[in-house]
């Protein structure tokens, strides 16, 4: 059939990411551990980032290929700062940044919210991951990939997490912007928005029937997300085949949002 493209003998494989350096913030428990593992089984090598060291480091004696542990606070600058010259002296720079790091207090009403409990969620979630995407921009000369953890719950609230989902909902403002900013040097920005997984982290809603089935029964599939479902978007906006992809959400929720 003619066409008017000229077919290249080859395309990047989709989430192919063998051989490259990624960081992942929040790598010390939960959806951190579980992308570190799929990247590191993917051929990456990983540098892992939380406040807990000993933490990472059994993370890290678990991963099949090579890693770094970087252990302090994710909204401290000089910290980010450390975690990239790090990346620099050991690997020669850093492709991929994986800002997941986040905290989702739950606060019964606003009323009754601390003006503390507000800072520290916009802190973490939202500065933390301007200062490490700024910090990582850094360690890019020859482009990168900036991935930022969102949430379902910055499109649709719920009870109680307000601040968790003004946080979220700003990681898509910055992710646009930034994607804008660094378009120039090679760099791409994306969010990835999770819905609802099973996992330790909501024990609490799975274990009660109600609560479950709210979730479900708002979910086009009927079903909790399975870990397998998640890292694969990650793998994809890391790879060389989502190169013309920036500034986008990618939804991974099952059809949450649709329903």
């Amino acid at each position: 059939m003619p066409t008017e493209i000229e077919i290249p003998d080859s395309f990047p494989g989709p989430g192919t990411v063998a051989g490259k350096r990624a960081v992942v913030t929040g790598a010390s428990r939960g959806l951190g551990a579980l992308l570190a593992h799929a990247f590191s089984a993917a051929g990456a090598s990983v540098a892992l980032v939380a406040r807990t060291e000993r933490s990472l480091k059994a993370v890290a004696d678990a991963l099949p290929g090579p890693s770094l542990v970087c252990s302090g606070d994710v909204t401290d600058e000089d910290f980010n700062e450390a975690v990239v010259d790090t990346a620099v002296s050991e690997w020669g720079g850093i492709d991929a940044w994986i800002c997941n790091a986040g905290i989702s207090p739950v606060v019964a009403n606003p009323r009754d919210t601390d003006p503390s409990v507000w800072r520290q969620v916009l802190e973490v979630n939202l500065t933390g991951a301007f200062l490490g995407a700024r910090a990582a921009a850094r360690g890019m000369p020859d482009g990168g990939r900036l991935i930022f953890t969102g949430s379902v719950l910055g499109e649709r609230p719920r009870k109680g997490l307000a601040a968790y989902s003004a946080s979220k909902a700003g990681l898509v403002g910055l992710a646009k912007g930034l994607a804008l900013d660094l378009a120039p040097a090679g760099i791409t920005v994306n969010v990835v928005a999770p819905g609802w997984f099973d996992s330790p982290l909501v024990d609490g809603w799975t274990s009660n029937p109600e609560l479950s089935a709210a979730i479900t029964g708002h979910t086009a599939q009927q079903r909790w997300g399975a870990p397998t479902d998640l890292p694969g978007a990650y793998l994809f906006l890391a790879s060389d085949a989502a190169a013309f992809v920036t500034g986008t959400v990618l939804n991974v929720d099952g059809g949450y949002l649709l329903v």
